[in-house]
């Protein structure tokens, strides 16, 4: 039996801050939702178009345009400023452990599974 795991702090972070349009959180299939990342349509994503789509909402948030995410562009109660480059680096982290058959692309399934 699966007991539910509560979503470490990172997580809810990241859900709050770069929540998926609203188009993508409801893709009538896996196949629409890796078209939307898919930047050369060859109907797998790189580590580029998963960077470049999640990086959106970050890019949204920053209004000064630093790439730093400050207390005034975060939601109420978040404690410490984000950098880009450090979102960036977690977005590669989430992306390999997504990766789960090492080929440096991710495809409907492996994008759909939560990261390990």
């Amino acid at each position: 039996m699966r007991t539910w795991r509560r979503p470490g702090a990172p997580a809810l972070l990241a859900a709050a801050l770069f929540p998926l349009p609203a188009a993508a959180q409801f893709s009538a299939t896996p196949g629409e939702l890796v078209a939307r990342m898919d930047a050369d349509g060859d109907r797998r994503i790189s580590l580029r178009e998963y960077q470049s789509y999640l990086m959106r909402g970050f890019r949204a948030r920053d209004r000064n345009g630093d790439g730093v995410l400050q207390a005034d562009e975060l939601p109420p109660g978040t404690r410490r400023s984000i950098d880009l480059t450090r979102h960036e680096a977690n977005l590669a982290k989430s992306f390999r452990r997504q990766d789960t058959d090492g080929d440096g692309y991710l495809d409907a399934r492996e994008l759909l599974a939560p990261p390990r």
